[in-house]
């Protein structure tokens, strides 16, 4: 993959206070993304995909700090940038679609004030100019009637209209990269659908990269080219999308995916026992092995590392096994 084209997490880390001393959430997490592409990062609540989209914007506040870990926007890198500098680059080369539209859009402006002044925040554009295009940015994400929706306060509009306009306003300045962070959660099923396909649209007509955060693989299957699947803050297996959810190779995944409820046979609940652990609550070994029915000493006493599979790698010291099958002769 071209550096010059893609947008790279190198190592990011992290850390929120713990009972003695700061501990990672997001642990020397590596992924990349490129033009016109989509990477899908998956995994429960609680496992850090957030937390990784915030630090690669450098949106994170006291008591969360981002510890190290560089991040590159075609061959740009973050590293030594001024605060004002990397302002430019989030408004200008990376925009962001947040989980809760109606809790990041300002209330005390209207939508058509919000654009426009990120235009002119980031653009040689005039006032009026910048109305004008905000205007075009609510045209271009299908918003009915987008003179009266830029006239509108965000607590006017439905849900799906705070997130159509959010992701306006992402996209205003023609950035190259596109985080978005739960971007069909709080929607029914007909608004994800048109979501989906509005970000599909996007993604082919802008050349976005595009790093799809999501805890619903059925929206990552239809969006993605490839998938991350993170818990307790590392990345425990990537791969293109047919190849991880036909073939697992991590625990985990199996687990997540045998978790999608299915159309067919009869029903029954499939979710995994205990819960993903707290940052720092775990400090060695595998931290899936109090939930692994696998696990052995190996791995509650040795970090697995991602191991290069055919198709894709994966961070067990057992890839492949069937998780629903009975571990022996590993004590």
């Amino acid at each position: 993959m071209n550096p010059d084209s893609t947008l790279q997490i190198c190592d990011l880390r992290v850390t929120v206070p713990g009972a003695s001393a700061r501990v990672p959430a997001v642990d020397g997490v590596s992924l990349s993304v490129g033009r016109g592409r989509t990477l899908g990062l998956v995994g429960e609540s609680g496992c850090g995909k957030s937390l990784t989209a915030l630090g690669v914007m450098r949106l994170v506040r006291a008591p969360v700090k981002v510890e190290s870990g560089d991040v590159t926007i075609d061959g740009v890198s973050l590293e030594g940038m001024t605060p004002s500098q990397i302002r430019h680059v989030r408004g200008r080369r990376i925009g962001m679609l947040f989980q809760e539209p109606g809790a990041a859009l300002n209330p005390t402006y209207t939508c058509g004030w919000l654009i426009a002044e990120t235009l002119r925040e980031h653009m040689d554009v005039t006032r009026r100019e910048a109305r004008a295009a905000a205007i075009d940015a609510l045209v271009q994400v299908h918003l009915p009637d987008p003179d009266a929706i830029a006239k509108r306060y965000p607590h006017q509009l439905s849900g799906g209209q705070q997130q159509r306009a959010m992701l306006a306003l992402a996209l205003a300045t023609g950035p190259s990269y596109l985080l978005a962070d739960e971007p069909t959660t709080a929607l029914d099923v007909t608004l994800q659908a048109q979501m989906l396909d509005l970000l599909r649209e996007k993604r082919d007509v802008m050349g976005l990269g595009m790093l799809l955060i999501s805890h619903d693989l059925g929206v990552v299957a239809q969006v993605a080219d490839e998938v991350a699947v993170m818990y307790a803050g590392l990345i425990v297996e990537r791969g293109d999308v047919a190849s991880v959810f036909s073939s697992p190779e991590h625990p985990y995944t199996q687990g997540l995916l045998r978790a999608v409820p299915s159309l067919s046979g009869p029903a029954q609940t499939r979710s995994m026992a205990g819960s993903v652990p707290a940052p720092g609550e775990i400090t060695v070994g595998c931290r899936f092995a109090p939930r692994c029915p696998l696990a052995d000493k190996r791995c509650r006493t040795e970090e697995p590392v991602l191991q290069i599979g055919e198709r894709h790698t994966a961070a067990c010291w057992y890839p492949g096994q069937n998780i629903w099958k009975e571990a022996s002769g590993r004590e």
